[in-house]
């Protein structure tokens, strides 16, 4: 009997399948051990020795790998076939060894890209060693994250209050987005105008052609500047008489795209379905993993990590066989097409993401699936076919037309495509992202009607357009995604993570896709640019990343890299502890100049105080962050939020003096209209005692009078008495939104206008259905998933909404999910990932109450830890306990 070690519970039953009787196969449910998320994990001084830590879960897990390795004939790693997969297998190889469980018995590592029969009896046919380049890389990317984390971001809270973390990859990923909304603030539109004549031809058919040369001179884009300009030759286009000078057809070809690597298909998945990379990676790996298709496990996708963009020949094939069958031999090329990576070292997964049987066609498995995975298997499954598929045939017509007005000459321009053979286009097409500009303006064009040289033309109408040019877009994910691919900075499996690193610690949000860095981001991003500048430069970051996959090739060595990188690092961080904080204030107060100092409408210095007229504005820091108030504190204590949504906004909130409103008919006290560090709010009366109110979100402070003040002071509002207890149900906002109360239970009402217009039986109906959804009374909500038992204690694994958002359950552990995530998304392995880490900080544990000598054995096995030298063999664990790969 042979035992065989993987990732996920999903993909060892599955392989058990496969592989049969004679095999034992293991879950290792992610990584078994960890870098403790402290300090001191990672010594430099003692040669970057590591010390690993291993949670009671994995604990538990590894006995039995151990136990079943000791009655083994041999053990085969078979966990992905990437650098955190060839981390996970030498993590519990290195534990097996210490166990003393081995004893000379065969090691083998075995990788598949599939999961498929073939594709895993074909890799246990074919084994091999660890790769020890590849966990070197590892471990360096994983000492690197660690070092550049826990030391950076203790300078960030002492200099910086409010700020959360930095990180290798996250800041210069923040960068980006940060310096993209500087170039939009520092952006100046320019006026040009565009012309056009709608011209006829001899047999009555209308088209448009566009002005592109005058006096015998080429008009360059936005070459014409203003209203003037354009109003001349606009009158030398309604007088003139028009001729076709020449018409040129010609065949353009257009080719396939490559199958979807990670990144390419994170775009496209944002593009074509809305998902976030986040998203498309949780799909993926349903997919990859496999899906019950009429009573057999089959994973329908290769692995979604990786950044290589060839098809085995095999898929290639099979590519061929479904394309002369289900469109024609039409579409199938002559020879098969090989596509080459881009990436400097495709050292992940090699082959593309593809499906793992063409024949296996979204049409075919549409019932197995749910929505989101067959949206993007549908758009894996055509995109890979597309890539093997003829090139489309265009006809592209380019029609050159002369403007003549008394000797005044202008040239005119109409372009028309027809596709002539679909080809590949049949299966795919190429979506730009917002924003994205097409690569051949031509494409938009469309049909041409006939037209002859040398024919005259009737003019119908000249068109004369006003634009303005515009800012560049914010970047979406996927638009992020593929800067940074770009550059050189991270790599594909990081990604996803990387971006929920920012959302998560409020460094951006996403609005209607686009990424918008608040202003807590854009502080930490010039905080490092003024002080760190090296260690957050595309160059540098790339740089390195360059230098972690020479260590994958086994061209440099691992710690070689970590002594060169830390020697200069440490060194920065030394300086900074002569640092001063005025020092911080002002090199922020000059990079962050259009946020702190928005231009004010009436054109006065907008940094000088609005309410003393003398003091100097300037950011501050506090307990809760940064904000900005006068320098004549405390005689004049203004201050003003710092607002991420650019000028406008935050020098609204930032009343000259409090606002006047009206009196409250109770209580005679006078009601203002305020602005404090945390933004606009009402106060009613003066002193300690003053009640007061935030303005709600959506409320401007200009729109604000004294019947929404009012409305808002006034809450709670009572609605009326419950038909069935008699208790009054009342309504308002509170921390997460607007709410309903009725005897100590909580609804969620879905806007803020509800608070102030709900009636007494739609209350009733809300509480009701609250109720319903939560099983009954004040207990515990309902599940809106059940992921099955746990797989070492027993009892339910569910995921339930609760007030505070969704949560998984197991017995007395509630583990919040998330930000972001999708509560219907979310796999065993995650909420198992969660439970531990939720039971680690609290100390629950099972849902039976256990023993007290297990209890002592369970807080026993929770405090060991395994102390280990990373050897150039070994691989340091950088994520969570799970089969997600971590954030850099």
């Amino acid at each position: 009997m042979n035992v065989v070690v993987v990732e996920s519970p999903a993909k060892a039953k599955t392989i058990n399948k496969y592989l049969g009787p004679g095999y034992t196969v293991l879950a290792s449910f992610g990584h078994v051990r960890d870098l403790p998320a402290k300090d001191g994990s990672v010594l430099p001084d003692q040669d970057f020795e590591m010390l690993w830590e291993v949670d009671p879960a994995s604990q538990k897990r590894m006995k039995d790998i151990a136990d079943a390795v000791k009655s083994s004939d041999g053990l085969f790693l078979a966990t992905d076939p990437d650098r955190e997969g060839e981390a996970i297998s030498w993590h519990v190889l290195d534990l097996l060894n210490k166990k003393r469980v081995i004893n000379g018995k065969p090691v083998k590592r075995v990788v598949f890209n599939a999961i498929t029969k073939k594709a895993v009896l074909d890799a246990m046919a074919d084994p091999r060693d660890i790769d020890v380049p590849l966990v070197d890389a590892y471990l360096a990317r994983r000492a690197l994250d660690y070092l550049v984390g826990f030391n950076l971001s203790p300078v960030l809270w002492r200099k910086l209050p409010g700020a959360r973390s930095a990180g290798r990859v996250q800041s210069v990923a923040l960068r980006l987005v940060c310096d993209r909304e500087s170039e939009i603030e520092r952006f100046i539109s320019e006026e040009y105008w565009n012309l056009s004549a709608i011209l006829k031809t001899p047999r009555g058919d209308e088209f448009e052609a566009r002005l592109v040369s005058a006096d015998g001179k080429r008009l360059q884009p936005r070459a014409i500047g203003n209203g003037e300009e354009a109003g001349k030759l606009k009158a030398l286009l309604e007088g003139a008489s028009y001729v076709v000078d020449t018409v040129e057809a010609k065949p353009v070809k257009r080719n396939p795209s490559p199958p979807f690597t990670t990144s390419t298909l994170q775009q496209a998945a944002s593009s074509k379905l809305g998902f976030s990379a986040s998203r498309t990676m949780q799909v993926a790996q349903k997919l990859y993993e496999g899906v019950d298709i009429g009573g057999e496990t089959v994973g329908l996708i290769t692995y979604m990590r990786t950044d290589g963009v060839q098809m085995a020949p095999e898929a290639i094939d099979a590519a061929r066989v479904a394309i002369a069958d289900q469109f024609g031999n039409r579409y199938l090329p002559e020879k098969a097409r090989f596509y080459s990576t881009k990436a400097k070292n495709a050292q992940e997964a090699h082959e593309a993401i593809r499906p793992t049987g063409f024949d296996r066609t979204p049409d075919h498995v549409r019932k197995y699936l749910d929505a989101d995975q067959l949206r993007l298997y549908d758009l894996i499954w055509k995109r890979g076919i597309a890539s093997q598929m003829a090139s489309a045939e265009i006809e592209r017509t380019t029609v050159e037309i002369f403007a003549d007005n008394g000797g005044q000459k202008a040239g005119l321009r109409a372009v028309g495509s027809v596709i002539r053979f679909d080809g590949f286009i049949a299966a795919y097409t190429d979506q730009k992202e917002d924003g994205e500009q097409s690569d051949d303006a031509d494409d938009e064009d469309g049909r041409l009607p006939e037209i002859n040289a040398r024919e005259n033309l009737a003019k119908q109408k000249i068109n004369s357009t006003q634009h303005f040019t515009e800012p560049p877009p914010r970047y979406s994910e996927a638009s992020l995604i593929k800067k940074m691919e770009e550059l050189g900075i991270g790599r594909p499996s990081t990604y996803a993570a990387t971006l929920a690193t920012l959302r998560d610690r409020d460094y951006v949000t996403i609005d209607k896709r686009k990424l918008l860095p608040q202003a807590k981001g854009r502080l930490v991003t010039a905080f490092l640019e003024s002080f760190f500048t090296k260690y957050v430069e595309y160059d540098f970051t790339a740089d390195l990343e360059e230098k972690l996959d020479r260590i994958s090739a086994g061209e440099l060595n691992w710690k070689d890299v970590l002594r060169d990188f830390w020697r200069d690092f440490f060194a920065q961080i030394e300086d900074t502890k002569e640092l001063r904080v005025t020092n911080v204030l002002d090199a922020l107060n000059e990079a962050l100049a259009p946020l702190v100092f928005p231009k004010r409408e009436d054109g006065s210095d907008p940094r000088i105080c609005q309410v003393c007229g003398t003091g100097n504005l300037s950011l501050k820091l506090g307990k809760y962050g940064a904000f900005v108030g006068c320098s004549n504190y405390p005689e004049c204590n203004y201050t003003r939020q710092l607002s991420s949504e650019g000028g406008t906004e935050a020098e609204a909130s930032g009343l000259n003096e409090p606002k006047a409103l009206g009196t409250d008919p109770v209580t005679n006290e006078e009601l203002t209209l305020r602005s404090g560090r945390f933004g606009p709010y009402i106060q009613r009366g003066d002193g300690k005692e003053a009640k007061r109110a935030s303005l709600p979100k959506g409320w401007k402070p200009e729109e604000i009078d004294y019947e929404k003040a009012m409305a808002l002071i006034s809450l709670p509002r009572d609605i009326g008495k419950h038909p069935e207890s008699g208790k009054m149900i009342s309504s308002g906002i509170g921390r997460y939104g607007p709410f309903l109360l009725h005897d100590g239970s909580y609804a969620n009402l879905e806007t803020v206008e509800d608070v102030f217009t709900v009636g007494l039986n739609r209350a009733v109906t809300v509480l009701a259905e609250k109720q319903s959804k939560a099983g009954g009374g004040r207990g515990t909500p309902a599940a809106l998933k059940d992921l099955g038992a746990h797989p070492d204690g027993g009892g339910s694994i569910t995921v339930r909404d609760g007030k505070y958002g969704p949560y998984v359950n197991w017995g007395k552990v509630n583990a919040t999910l998330p930000k972001g995530s999708d509560p219907q998304a979310i796999t065993v392995e995650e909420a198992l990932a969660l439970i531990v880490a939720k039971a680690g900080k609290s100390g629950g544990g099972k849902p039976a109450k256990a023993p007290a000598k297990a209890k002592a054995k369970t807080a026993a096995a929770a405090s060991k830890t395994t102390k280990t030298t990373a050897k150039p063999k070994a691989k340091a664990a950088a994520k969570p306990k799970s089969t997600k790969k971590s954030a850099e």
